[in-house]
């Protein structure tokens, strides 16, 4: 993927445990993309480890570690000699600001100042996936209630705003391959997508990757581990860009870093990379 000119980068990745994707090749990935922003979710490891691996001397990192250890954690990294430094985080917010998901490792805010003059707010987000009947679920609906109450504060704080990362809904028939099977499960129930279309409509926000892309199945950026999943391309696309329009309007380029094989991966996310212009 050719960098084009004057753009910024911003990839957003579930690990599913940092550790373990840099065991997989994660670094070797990180290394070719040259990427500015890196926000990354399920992170699964404590401040320190994410410090390390990362190296920073080359990176400014937000962690968000989520109290229950092994699980959930989010961050956004930001390259130090990125824009000869100017892109550093200029204020960072550790939670989604309600103490119910205080510690849950799930939502970390930075902002940026852009040569431009205008302020970026970026979030690496985990929506957690759910389960029908249950308590997790009721969970996440109440995470999905919390974001739409902030979303649009973000949108009046920030001239820019944009919201990355896992959030386990597949918006439309689109977003998932075999969407029929699962139109009772988790993921893709009609109470969550409803969410998502206050999002993207009511609450104005854009699905970067989809207007990109256009009307086609995928691009999907999840296959499960198991069974012939990723051979047959059996996906989900449940790994966002959601940008405020005016930098939606600036996104030129967005690609699903699929893996070559099932074993190269070094997660059973793809990151997703966008080029915005600056």
């Amino acid at each position: 993927m050719t960098r084009p000119e004057n753009c910024l980068r911003v990839a957003t990745v579930n690990v599913n445990g940092i550790r373990a994707a840099y065991k997989r090749g994660m670094a070797d990935w990180l290394a070719q993309r040259d990427v500015d922003i890196l926000c990354l979710q399920e992170v699964r490891a404590p401040d320190g480890i994410v410090r390390g691996l990362l190296d920073e001397q080359v990176w400014d990192v937000h962690h968000a570690e989520a109290e229950d250890k092994g699980r959930a954690g989010v961050a956004t990294a930001t390259r130090r000699d990125a824009r000869g430094g100017a892109l550093v985080p200029t204020a960072r917010r550790g939670s989604i600001g309600v103490e119910h998901f205080a510690a849950s490792g799930r939502w970390v805010e930075t902002d940026h100042a852009m040569a431009d003059g205008s302020t970026l707010t970026v979030v690496s987000a985990y929506v957690h996936s759910g389960e029908v009947g249950t308590v997790r679920q009721d969970d996440k609906y109440r995470f999905l209630e919390v974001m739409t109450e902030r979303l649009p504060e973000l949108a009046r704080e920030a001239d820019h705003v944009l919201v990355v990362g896992d959030l386990n809904v597949g918006h439309t028939e689109l977003d998932i391959k075999n969407w029929k099977g699962n139109v009772k499960n988790a993921g893709f129930l009609p109470e969550e997508r409803a969410y998502f279309d206050r999002f993207f409509g009511e609450l104005g926000y854009k699905d970067v990757a989809r207007e990109l892309a256009g009307p086609v199945p995928g691009p999907y950026t999840w296959w499960s581990y198991r069974g012939k999943a990723f051979d047959t391309d059996a996906g989900w696309r449940i790994d966002y860009h959601m940008a405020t329009p005016g930098l939606a309007a600036r996104a030129v380029t967005a690609v699903v870093d699929r893996a070559e094989s099932y074993d190269t991966r070094f997660s059973d996310h793809a990151p997703v990379v966008v080029d915005y212009q600056f």
